[in-house]
């Protein structure tokens, strides 16, 4: 199991003062489990783990075998919560030079509709004029701005270049199960579908298909995935000691934390692999927990990389800051430090050691140093990068995000500060039924 460790945030706050949260924790727990919280119309994540049929994931793994062998490339439309989780697992658990290699085990997975970038998506296209792509379209209403851009470009494409019976074969929509653009499209044009539960939001919708399908796709063991999401929700059950569950413990800690000051989370990785697992978890903590003028703001940074750029803020600037490190114990690979007759660079010390060894110890060093420099650390040990340990990873994020948001007393499953930009872009796009906002916004500029 993946383990949580403390210790190292005594300096700042004591594990007594962590414990007396055993009593709003708690609560906490039984809010969620009994759906009597603040959004409890979107509380089906809770359980998700346990109850993912064998049925629905050999269907998942079907549709992601007709475009495993039709497509040399499989293009993930989505933005935030409808494509973060999947690419935080593919990342993960990918070769990080597959995408250069002439032979592949799995078509690439390139992603579109997470931004309005014109010359990305003009580089896109002209990418895969001469490439054998498919489509997964992720969305719940189908008129996401950024998403429905993406799809209405590549499914013209794919139509265009792949005769319309082939591209009904490697679009795939992922939507609502009854309304929307998506769903409409998808029932038209006779894609394949899946369902966007109704009471599952975006960025708590990693195991649903919003994110199986394109991990399935990619060529990883989402029955594993799910497995160790579903040991993780045992582990963080309601019955579960407070003192013996992690999740509950974390999200005490963060909340002792922000009440002491320290308003920013940092998610630190000494491995380059979890990069967008950082991505997904700021989304999770960011839109769950920040409103209402509360929530600890969540940052990310990637070691040793970037002990060379923001090392010198986090060791010396402002201290408001806490770290929280995944730290990977068993890399998946073994490379030794080789002897240089020379030793110009000097690093014959070295010679004979793991690649690994120098990074672990970078690791504790940087945690002592940083501690010393007042900022108190949190730290996660996964025992290697494998679907089954991603699982336990992503729902021990997910449950004590809820745990977390109800401690600070806001509600944990909404988001309606997204809105305000999406409001000024429509009104100053001049979209029809925005007229009155139109006006207004013209007259402030």
């Amino acid at each position: 199991m993946i383990s949580l460790n403390i210790e190292k945030t005594a300096g700042c706050i004591s594990k007594e003062k962590v414990f007396a949260y055993e009593a709003l924790a708690k609560d906490a727990q039984k809010a969620l489990e009994n759906g009597t919280g603040l959004g409890n119309d979107f509380l089906g994540w809770l359980h998700l783990p346990s109850s993912i049929s064998k049925e629905h994931l050999a269907d998942i793994k079907a549709t992601a075998q007709t475009l495993r062998e039709n497509c040399d490339i499989v293009i993930v439309a989505g933005i935030g919560g409808s494509y973060l989780g999947a690419r935080a697992v593919i990342e993960a658990l990918s070769n990080s030079f597959t995408w250069l290699q002439d032979k592949k085990t799995a078509p690439a997975i390139v992603y579109a509709g997470h931004n309005i970038g014109e010359d990305y998506l003009y580089e896109l296209t002209e990418f895969l004029k001469d490439k054998k792509f498919g489509l997964i379209n992720i969305s719940k209403s189908g008129t996401t701005t950024e998403t429905a851009l993406a799809f209405r470009l590549l499914k013209k494409q794919c139509e265009q270049q792949r005769g319309k019976e082939m591209a009904k074969k490697v679009i795939v929509a992922i939507t609502d199960a009854k309304k929307g653009a998506a769903r409409i499209t998808a029932d038209k044009e006779g894609y394949k579908s899946f369902i966007i539960p109704d009471n599952v939001g975006g960025r708590f919708s990693v195991l649903t298909p919003v994110g199986l399908l394109p991990i399935a796709v990619a060529g990883f063991d989402i029955e594993n995935l799910v497995t160790g999401a579903s040991d993780m929700e045992k582990t963080c059950g309601l019955d579960v000691p407070f003192a013996e569950n992690p999740a509950a413990i974390y999200a005490a800690t963060r909340n002792e934390l922000y009440k002491n000051g320290k308003k920013i989370e940092i998610l630190v990785n000494f491995n380059p692999k979890l990069h967008y697992v950082s991505e997904w978890w700021k989304q999770l903590y960011g839109e769950s927990e920040g409103k209402e003028n509360k929530g600890i703001f969540p940052a990310a940074v990637d070691f040793s990389t970037d002990l060379h750029s923001m090392g010198q803020w986090i060791q010396e600037g402002e201290r408001t800051i806490y770290e929280t490190v995944i730290s990977v114990e068993k890399p998946n690979h073994t490379m030794l430090v080789p002897s240089d007759e020379a030793n110009l660079d000097g690093l014959n010390f070295l010679a004979g050691k793991r690649v690994d060894e120098v990074n672990k110890m970078a690791e504790l060093g940087t945690q002592l140093a940083h501690v010393d420099g007042d900022v108190p650390n949190i730290r996660i040990v996964i025992p290697e990068l494998s679907e089954y340990y991603i699982g336990q990873l992503l729902y021990f994020f997910e449950i004590a995000c809820g745990i977390s948001g109800y401690i600070l007393g806001v509600n944990p499953f909404n988001q309606p500060g997204v809105e305000a930009y999406k409001k000024n872009m429509f009104a100053l796009l001049n979209k029809p039924g925005y007229e009155e906002e139109s006006k207004a916004i013209q007259s402030k500029l």
